[in-house]
């Protein structure tokens, strides 16, 4: 009798372990070649928080102005292999083997997201993969909640909706195409300027700058319409002066702008999804 006992433990205990191990991920390292004389890029599909380099034989940096970018080079010829870690705002855990080679087959790498999410960050950061999530559904949106637009020359820029989560503002434009003529948009920006220019003085403005952008923003088709969400860290408008939205086209004449002030701004809707 206590044989038997001891023996259904021991397979419980048994039986427990293989749970607990087959509930554990293992990440694998993906193998990278670097070398000494020229430099090795990966781009990320989200901006990167943090890197850890196993040796100091392996430099390593963001590329200037971007932030989903690390470049890599190695310090000195024939180094060890070492490892890689870098994390991404999604909260991502991306591996590296890193190995010297002469003449590496790859020097540019660039990674979907596919990948082991092994991190979450404060509410106080920016959530990307939430930022992108959002754009995508405020795309689908056909509800206006505003409705401001300006139309020359056949061709319609229409601001369709106003959204917020958290500290980012999501500006749903609608632009519109009657004619056969396709329409090269040359610039497509946000300004917050001064309401009236004085006299001898210049124009105050200052650019927002989009975090993320979903759609076409290269052309609009002869006869065509289609949606752009463009997600802003959040803002309000000072007095006297009012939000530009200013559409241009590439050589050519075909000139749209938008003046919203904060009236319309407070109008913007939570994302309750």
């Amino acid at each position: 009798m206590r044989k038997n006992v001891i023996a259904g433990l021991m397979s419980l205990a048994l039986l427990f372990l293989e749970i607990r191990a087959d509930a554990q991920v293992a990440i694998t390292p993906k193998t990278l070649e670097i070398t000494f004389q020229k430099t090795s890029s990966i781009v990320f599909p989200f901006t990167i928080r943090a890197v850890d380099r196993g040796s100091r034989d392996v430099l390593v940096q963001k590329a200037a102005g971007v932030e989903n970018v690390l470049q890599l080079k190695a310090a000195k010829k024939d180094f060890p292999e070492t490892s890689l870690t870098v994390i991404t705002a999604d909260g991502h855990l991306y591996c590296f083997d890193v190995q010297y080679s002469p003449a590496p087959q790859v020097l540019n790498l660039s990674f979907s997201e596919a990948s082991a999410k092994v991190a979450s960050f404060n509410e106080e950061e920016t959530d990307q993969a939430q930022v992108h999530f959002d754009c995508q559904l405020i795309a689908a949106e056909t509800k206006r909640n505003v409705s401001k637009s300006d139309r020359r020359f056949g061709v319609k820029l229409q601001l369709s909706g106003l959204y917020i989560r958290n500290n980012v503002i999501y500006c749903q434009l609608k632009l519109e195409n009657d004619t056969h003529v396709d329409y090269d948009i040359g610039q497509l920006r946000f300004f917050v300027r001064d309401q009236k220019k004085a006299r001898r003085t210049a124009t105050q403005e200052v650019e927002i700058k989009p975090i993320y952008t979903e759609g076409n923003t290269e052309q609009i088709l002869g006869k065509t319409q289609h949606i752009i969400v463009f997600a802003l860290p959040k803002f309000t408008i000072p007095d006297k002066k009012y939000l530009a939205i200013q559409l241009m086209e590439k050589n050519g004449g075909r000139h749209l702008a938008l003046k919203l002030r904060n009236n319309t701004i407070i109008k913007s809707e939570p994302i309750d999804m």
